[in-house]
Formats: C-alpha cells, sequence, structure tokens
C-alpha cells in the first residue's frame, strides 16, 4: 500500500476509535440505575472563588449500588459541595453529616429510564455522524491522491478498506449503545 494512503488510513482509524472512546465516556454519564462516581463529573464547586470540579476537590466512593459518597478534603467544603450537587440539576438530594455528603441514587422510572435511552441514542448517532465524517474526509483525500498520480486501484482498494473500518466502527457504537440500554432498562 501507498505510504500517503497508509497514513490516510492510520488517521481515519484514530480519528474513528477516539469518536468511539469520547461515546464511552458520554454513556458513562448517563445514569443507569446504578450509583457511579461518573455521575457526579460534570458538577462544579466554588473553590474560593474558582470554579472546579468536584472530583478535583475530594474523593467520590459508591460504598454500594445505590449511594455515592463525596469525601472533601477540607471540611469547610461541605457545604459548597452539596449546594453544587443541588445546583448540577441531577435529580439528587445530598445528605450533609458533617464530614462527608452522601447521596442516595432513586431508583429509576419507566418515564426516565425510556428517556435515558433516548439519550444514549442520540449519543451514539453524534458518534456515528462523526465516524461518516471521518470516512468521508479519507476518501476526500484519496480521491485527491489519485489526481497527484497514486494508481486508481489503489485509492478503490483505500476505499472499500475505509469503508470496512467504518462498519467495524459502527459494529462497536451499536454494541455500546446495545450494552447501556439493557443497562438502564434492567431493574
Amino acid at each position: 500500500m501507498n505510504e500517503e494512503i497508509a497514513f490516510l488510513y492510520d488517521e481515519a482509524e484514530e480519528k474513528m476509535a477516539n469518536a468511539v472512546k469520547h461515546l464511552e465516556r458520554e454513556l458513562l454519564k448517563i445514569r443507569a440505575g446504578k450509583a457511579s462516581p461518573q455521575m457526579l463529573d460534570s458538577v462544579k464547586v466554588d473553590y474560593y472563588g474558582t470554579m472546579t470540579l468536584l472530583t478535583q476537590i475530594s474523593n467520590i466512593n459508591t460504598p454500594d449500588p445505590r449511594s455515592i459518597v463525596v469525601q472533601p478534603w477540607e471540611k469547610n467544603m461541605l457545604a459548597p459541595i452539596e449546594k453544587a450537587i443541588m445546583a448540577a440539576n441531577l435529580g439528587f438530594n445530598p445528605q450533609n453529616d458533617g464530614t462527608l455528603i452522601r447521596i442516595v441514587v432513586p431508583p429509576l422510572t419507566e418515564e426516565r429510564r425510556k428517556d435515558l435511552v433516548k439519550k444514549s441514542k442520540a449519543e451514539a448517532e453524534n458518534c456515528k455522524v462523526s465516524i461518516r465524517t471521518a470516512r468521508r474526509e479519507a476518501i476526500d483525500s484519496g480521491k485527491k491522491l489519485e489526481k497527484e498520480g497514486v494508481p486508481e486501484d489503489d485509492v478503490k482498494r483505500f476505499e472499500s478498506d475505509i469503508q470496512e473500518l467504518t462498519n467495524k466502527f459502527s459494529q462497536m457504537v451499536d454494541a455500546l449503545l446495545e450494552t447501556k440500554e439493557s443497562d438502564i432498562m434492567t431493574i
């Protein structure tokens, strides 16, 4: 395979892999009924005048599948952390016991589960759009190379390889979505 074509293939593969990694991170943030420290990843706390991620000023654990425990490194941060969790509008009711904050993760209603499945499907579709965009960019670059003198057979083989790669990553997305859907819908 031509060096330039090999480079384009590797570049497209990297873009598609990054899209799938991003999807995995986004799906972790979507609540599936079980408590997870990632549920609080987006929470920002006013830390001495600077908006700081909760994960940077506290330790977050899940002692059991239905609760999250937030233990700040400074006791005086308990009230601001509690406010930030409430302000994040995650549907949690944090309880401050003076040393740490407990969050009981309520069981999901059927309606909420369906909303979360929709959100998961939207994230998966965004990922597939990114994968298809990477495919289109690679194929366009391959056609430019053909105009610059790369043999047509090499470019055709490259296009079919890129399509196979696209199919492989699309199947990964479908598998991730299916797993997430079953997690969400399992009571």
